[in-house]
C-alpha cells in the first residue's frame, strides 16, 4: 500500500508542477495566477489558468477552462475518471462546475481563506470526489503572495 502512496504522491507533485506552469502563464498576464489541469491515466486532456481579465468574463477561472478543454477532449461533459490538479483551492463556482461535471479527484496546492469552497460548505463537491489538500502548498502559495504584492506597491 505504501508502495501506491509514494506513486500517487509523485504523480500528484508532476501534474501540480504543470498547474503551477500554467498559474505563471496567468500571472505573465496580469491574471491572478492560478493554474488548472485535468488528468485521465497519466495523460493531461485540459489546460487552464485565469483569464478573468483578459477575457473580461468573471467566470474564466483557471478551473473553467480546463474543464471546458477536458469535455471537449474526451467529447463528453462527465469526467469522472479524471484528476483535477489546480494550484488554489476552488472556489464555489468552480467547486459546482467540479460537481456538475463528476469530476473523480481534486488535487489542490494553496488554501483559500476568503473565497474557496469549503469556507461556504464541503458538500458542494460531488459527493464521490475525492479531495487532496497542499500538495506542493508553498509555491503555490508563493505565486499568489508575489501576485498581491506587486498590485499593492
Amino acid at each position: 500500500m505504501a508502495e501506491k502512496n509514494s506513486i500517487e504522491t509523485r504523480n500528484d507533485e508532476k501534474f501540480m508542477r504543470m498547474a503551477i506552469v500554467e498559474a505563471q502563464r496567468a500571472l505573465d498576464k496580469g491574471e491572478v495566477p492560478i493554474g488548472a489541469v485535468v488528468v485521465v491515466g497519466d495523460r493531461i486532456i485540459g489546460r487552464g489558468h485565469n483569464l478573468v481579465e483578459t477575457l473580461v468574463d468573471a467566470t474564466a477561472h483557471a478551473e473553467m477552462q480546463a474543464i471546458t478543454a477536458a469535455a471537449q477532449t474526451l467529447g463528453g461533459k462527465y469526467l469522472n475518471q479524471c484528476t483535477l490538479y489546480v494550484t488554489v483551492e476552488p472556489c464555489a463556482m468552480c467547486a459546482g462546475a467540479i460537481a456538475w461535471s463528476q469530476v473523480h479527484r481534486v488535487v489542490y496546492g494553496a488554501e483559500d481563506d476568503k473565497r474557496g469552497y469549503t469556507t461556504f460548505s464541503e458538500r458542494i463537491m460531488h459527493p464521490k470526489t475525492e479531495v487532496v489538500r497542499g500538495v506542493l502548498r508553498e509555491e503555490c502559495e508563493a505565486l499568489m503572495t508575489q501576485f498581491f504584492a506587486s498590485i499593492r506597491k
